[in-house]
């Protein structure tokens, strides 16, 4: 490469989900595009998502799937770009997928197809694609452009996207560069930490981990101050602690010191049959009327530490209802090593929400994980990489 930079009129930062989607978009309306990706190849996580067959999107996708300390934030972007708009180029591809629960839209082959369609749509807008980019820098940001400087040279451009995502699975190569750019344009970034990841467990509660591989529906509830929310899907018990959809969902919103709430039983009354008039009463009752509804291994330490006093109905309903609201205290997260996304980020009041540019540096653009903004499980943190990507590729 020589040593003249390179001249575009945009540079992006991370060839995953979002710079993909700003670099096509960009691209197809005529900007000299150059996206810089510091793996080897593009799309790293997009390849193992949903178990390799890319969980894409979310048909009921809106605002209230998503957590941020501006809650409000996320729409303008999500409705410029809806999820039947990533489907209308998806089936443009004639990429076959299929819904399974909860809206959640995977591809029925691998998730490879989703790369090489971004790639393709890149292509057609002549976007040029860089591997292997280390040592960055940048400079600039007063209104005269860009400088980025690299291992394979220097590029400059009038418009900067930093698509660079968050810290969750750092042997994917996940890195804070996103959050030390923001910091250097003078921006705010809300603390960054691990979500949708398993919880841990200690203390008595370690017992638990005897139960790994055991799981069943469940309502996982948070308690925290302000951030009260409830999922009822399948809960897993692991050989550290809680993990399966419901506890992913939770831990967004879990804080160090706060408590799940873990209703076993959802909308069933397990001891009823207890409480009619000459039923038998006892501890063999008790395992039995928990195995009905429960795997018999998680059904057997409930009834074992259930802890009521005597065989009255009164105690009965008092195990009833622990039964629907079962207090965990987790000691921790399984970090950003086991973390399928990010929290915090980029602070949204330091953003255009329409555009995702800087308000403070013109030409400056945040989109995807690197923003606080954090979807569910199930497809909403790709949307929202698609609807950031476009809202800054149409910007810039």
């Amino acid at each position: 490469m020589s040593d003249a930079p390179r001249q575009f009129d945009v540079i992006i930062l991370g060839a995953g989900a979002a710079g993909l989607m700003c670099a096509a978009v960009a691209g197809q309306r005529g900007r000299r595009v150059a996206l810089l990706e510091h793996n080897g190849q593009v799309g790293r996580k997009i390849l193992i998502s949903g178990g390799g067959r890319c969980n894409f999107t979310n048909l009921h996708c809106g605002p209230g799937n998503f957590i941020s300390d501006n809650v409000h934030f996320a729409k303008s972007a999500l409705a410029l770009y809806e999820p039947g708009n990533f489907i209308e180029l998806v089936n443009r591809y004639g990429i076959q997928w299929h819904e399974k629960t909860l809206g959640q839209l995977f591809c029925d082959h691998s998730a490879r197809s989703i790369v090489e369609m971004l790639l393709a749509e890149c292509a057609r807008g002549g976007v040029e694609t860089v591997l292997n980019v280390h040592q960055i820098a940048v400079e600039g940001g007063t209104g005269g452009g860009f400088r980025v400087a690299c291992s394979l040279g220097e590029f400059t451009a009038d418009a900067l996207v930093v698509a660079t995502g968050g810290l969750s699975i750092p042997k994917m190569g996940a890195t804070g560069i996103g959050y030390e750019l923001a910091r250097q344009f003078g921006l705010k970034v809300v603390n960054p930490r691990p979500a949708l990841v398993p919880l841990l467990l200690g203390g008595e509660e370690a017992a638990w981990t005897g139960l790994a591989g055991v799981s069943a529906e469940v309502v996982v509830r948070t308690k925290g101050a302000g951030r009260k929310a409830e999922f009822r899907e399948k809960m897993l018990l692991t050989h550290r602690g809680l993990s399966g959809p419901a506890v992913l969902q939770a831990s967004s919103y879990w804080r160090a010191g706060d408590e799940l709430d873990v209703d076993f039983a959802p909308a069933i009354k397990v001891l009823g049959g207890l409480m009619v008039p000459r039923a038998v009463r006892g501890e063999a009752s008790l395992r039995q009327a928990l195995r009905e509804v429960l795997p018999q291994r998680l059904a057997g330490l409930l009834a074992e530490r259930c802890d009521f006093g005597g065989w009255s109905n009164a105690a009965l309903e008092v195990c009833e209802r622990r039964l629907h609201a079962w207090k965990f205290h987790p000691t921790g997260t399984e970090g950003f090593d086991n973390a399928e996304v990010t929290a915090g980020g980029v602070d949204t009041s330091d953003l255009n929400a329409r555009t995702m540019e800087a308000r403070s540096v013109p030409g400056l653009f945040f989109v995807g994980e690197a923003v606080d903004v954090t979807g569910w499980l199930g497809g909403f943190n790709f949307q929202w990489a698609w609807a950031s990507g476009v809202a800054a590729g149409r910007a810039v």
